[in-house]
């Protein structure tokens, strides 16, 4: 039995004052915990719900959205983060908790996290197939740009234009390319560009910079803006070992803005070239036709040439066929007249046998024997 109660408090008044107690510690007031993500939880609200953990503990934390929406990657379970903010007491449950003010993951930085896991969201959906890209204009008559209207970028876009193909309309929809509201901006130049209706093709780009200069070419919504263009898009973003997001989803991908202005037109001199080239093949051509006519013509004169020698050949045969059956000695045998052969030969005088003798009478239709008396 107890013989003396301590103080008496409520539930609430003892959860308070364990908060103040953790509230009034600097040491919690800002700590870096690092651990694995469980029971991750992305509530409606915004908030983020989670669990930290390593091999032996672990403690609840959150996230609330004012904090989350600066961070570039979602975090997953199983993911090993490194989580900054303070330690403090949720009075309703009575218990302690990590909130956190920022997170990074741990071995690999939250932009290139932030990077893969759209890539792989962006390329699980069908974005980046090749069914879906779009072939560009082979000679377009106005192209369109998004970019700063100030940058280098433009004028480097506009230079190549007119040196490859001057006839071509340039149409600027100018935008932001850096900072947390060029996305927006840029969707929205895009889609005004698009809807005109005028273009046909559109670059989209900037001109290098670091990682995060770069980033806005990584947001989703950029991606999905390039994916419904009805306009064949190409992307020219940065310098050559740049990628971003928005080079998988454009239906052609450049280099630099100057290397997407060179895609996006033809080359004057080449097509001058090669119109002169089909000329000269055209006129090689109508020559090869009227030597394949003349040499009809002369075909066609060899045939005639050819029959009618076959003719006349054909007619002096007959005749001189006729001449022939007319002194064959068949012919003759046909009329009743018969040839004697004897031992020398034919018969041509009564000199030519002698009683006794017998003789081959040939007649039109045979052989008989005969002796002569």
């Amino acid at each position: 039995m107890i013989d003396v109660l301590p103080e008496v408090y409520s539930v609430g008044q003892l959860n308070n004052y364990i908060k103040t107690v953790f509230d009034q510690n600097l040491i919690f007031q800002s700590v870096a915990v690092e651990g694995e993500i469980s029971n991750f939880k992305n509530h409606t609200s915004g908030h983020w719900y989670l669990t930290l953990k390593d091999d032996t503990s672990s403690i609840k934390a959150v996230m609330f959205k004012g904090q989350n929406i600066r961070i570039k990657f979602l975090p997953e379970n199983g993911m090993k983060v490194i989580a900054v903010g303070r330690i403090s007491v949720y009075e309703r449950d009575g218990t302690y908790q990590l909130y956190i003010n920022d997170m990074m993951p741990e071995g690999a930085g939250a932009l290139s996290v932030a990077f893969e896991q759209l890539r792989v969201k962006l390329e699980k959906e069908g974005l980046f197939d090749e069914k879906h890209k779009k072939p560009l204009p082979r000679y377009p008559k106005t192209v369109g740009v998004v970019t700063a209207e100030t940058g280098a970028a433009f004028q480097d876009i506009c230079k190549v234009l007119r040196r490859r193909w001057p006839m071509a309309k340039v149409l600027l929809s100018p935008s932001l390319v850096q900072g947390t509201d060029a996305p927006a901006s840029i969707v929205s130049a895009l889609q005004k560009l698009d809807a005109t209706g005028e273009c046909d093709v559109i670059i989209v780009g900037r001109g290098g910079g670091s990682v995060e200069d770069l980033w806005c070419f990584n947001d989703e919504s950029v991606a999905r803006a390039i994916f419904a263009c009805e306009t064949p898009v190409i992307s020219g973003v940065g310098h050559e070992p740049d990628v971003t997001i928005a080079d998988y989803v454009a239906d052609r991908r450049a280099p630099t803005p100057s290397a997407a202005a060179e895609l996006a037109v033809p080359d004057i001199t080449a097509e001058k070239d090669r119109q002169k080239a089909l000329v000269m093949r055209m006129s090689r051509l109508a020559f090869l036709n009227e030597r394949r006519l003349l040499l009809d013509t002369y075909q066609d004169r060899m045939k005639a040439s050819v029959d009618r020698r076959v003719t006349a050949d054909k007619n002096r045969l007959m005749v001189l066929s006729g001449k022939l059956d007319a002194i064959s000695p068949l012919k003759v045998l046909s009329r009743g007249y018969s040839i004697a052969e004897g031992e020398n030969g034919v018969v041509k005088s009564v000199n030519d046998v002698k009683t006794g003798d017998r003789l081959n009478i040939k007649v039109s239709d045979g052989t008989f024997s005969a002796e002569v008396l």
